[in-house]
């Protein structure tokens, strides 16, 4: 499928029609759906009847025709919101979330509702891997990946509070966006940990992610991602290096020298102390934030939860409140530190995963090298660069400043023509 851009400028010079591109959309998702099982829920009449209208119409938006995929934390009017549990089968959404209502504003077609793990934590959705169906497509964000990358949509919409953006377009070798956090609305969204969640997209392309991103937080969308000079980047290994397999740790360190005979300035940094173990902070956080987030289905529901989720719960519980007060402080000196690495460098080069998409359907992976940056609120996306031992797509991570957006995606734009050319 081409790019979301190439898409629009078809539609708005009469090529192609709205209504065709939805249709092209569930043609292919009736072919391949039995195996990758990316949607909850598709909404074929009312795409249809969207895209007739957007047919009949001048360009409405950046997004004009174009149909989406919105991962089921997610509320879309009138579509079942099931946040991949039993308990929710039979909620159904009046409203628009706040993203969703901006994507139709500006000419975007909710397609259907993507498969997500349980309350987007870790028991598995019936998603896997387009590459291989015996691998796992990395979660929470797992139908929204995979429909991308098998060109089921153009486009899609996930969400981070570990490294369920970041991970699975890693696994499924696609661009994945994670803003930094509060740039998208969480209105209309399943809370997990409130200060985490970040709504995130998928596209084929960074400039498609930088699309789709300006449209749901309601921003002009940039015309173009440019970098006034080649990008200054720091190779950052974190200090869990050790933990990544060799495919990845090659993956990041041939990238890096691919882009310096691209012309970037390419320097390794050691890591900063205060940004040692905050991997260990952010899963204290998530887990003390997700045990009062679920305070009605504990209550009511505690059977019915998977055994996962509530032994995340019961962590959150051995929080206590000084221990969480005190993770938020270092969570504040963190940002502090990666403001100073990123004093000498437009992004940090990092890794995004752990290695390739594991093998089996029971788990969605480790979300180790992503916990970092969403504790962080940094921006952060993962760019397809290599593959692993058994042919699955590896990826790189490029992590900026909060609220450096715009200048990450261009840089990460000039990252993606380099890798892509070398």
């Amino acid at each position: 499928m081409q790019p979301a851009r190439q898409l629009v400028e078809r539609i708005s010079d009469g090529e192609l029609r709205a209504e065709d591109l939805v249709r092209e959309c569930l043609a292919r998702i009736q072919d391949r759906e039995g195996v990758v099982g990316a949607w909850e829920t598709i909404d074929e009449e009312g795409a249809l009847a969207q895209a007739r209208t957007l047919d009949r119409e001048s360009r409405r938006g950046p997004l004009h025709g174009i149909p989406i995929g919105i991962k089921d934390i997610i509320d879309v009017a009138g579509l079942p919101t099931r946040n991949g549990s039993p308990l929710y089968a039979d909620n159904r959404a009046f409203r628009d979330a706040a993203c969703v209502a901006l994507l139709r504003a500006a000419g975007a077609i909710p397609l259907g509702k993507t498969v997500t793990t349980e309350f987007a934590y870790l028991t598995p959705g019936k998603t896997t891997n387009p590459h291989n169906p015996r691998h796992t497509p990395g979660g929470s964000s797992s139908g929204s990946a995979a429909a991308v990358v098998d060109g089921m949509v153009p486009l899609a919409l996930g969400s981070q509070t570990a490294g369920s953006v970041i991970r699975p377009a890693a696994f499924c070798g696609t661009v994945g966006y994670k803003p930094t956090f509060g740039m998208i609305s969480r209105a209309g969204i399943l809370p997990f940990a409130e200060s985490l969640d970040t709504i995130g997209v998928f596209a084929t392309t960074v400039s498609d992610a930088a699309l789709l991103g300006a449209a749901a937080s309601g921003r002009a969308p940039a015309s173009q991602l440019d970098v006034a000079a080649p990008p200054r980047l720091a190779v950052y290994r974190t200090d869990l290096w050790d933990r990544a397999d060799d495919a990845t740790r090659d993956t990041v360190l041939t990238a890096a020298q691919a882009l310096r005979e691209a012309g970037a300035r390419v320097e390794e940094v050691p890591p900063h102390p205060d940004l040692r173990g905050l991997e260990k902070t952010h899963a204290m956080v998530m887990a003390f934030e997700a045990a009062r987030s679920f305070a009605y289905e504990r209550q009511l529901h505690w059977d019915e939860l998977s055994p996962k989720l509530r032994e995340h719960l019961q962590q959150g519980d051995a929080v206590g409140p000084e221990a969480y007060d005190k993770a938020l402080g270092a969570a504040e000196s963190g940002r502090r530190a990666l403001n100073e690495l990123l004093g000498f460098a437009d992004a940090l080069l990092t890794p995004s995963t752990i290695g390739e998409a594991p093998e089996g359907l029971d788990a969605t992976g480790d979300p180790l090298f992503d916990r970092t940056w969403t504790l962080l609120h940094a921006p952060a996306v993962n760019l397809p660069a290599g593959r692993g031992p058994r042919g699955l797509p590896t990826g790189i991570q490029l992590v900026g400043p909060v609220r450096g957006d715009l200048h990450l995606l261009s840089v990460a734009a000039w990252v993606e023509e380099r890798l892509s050319a070398s």
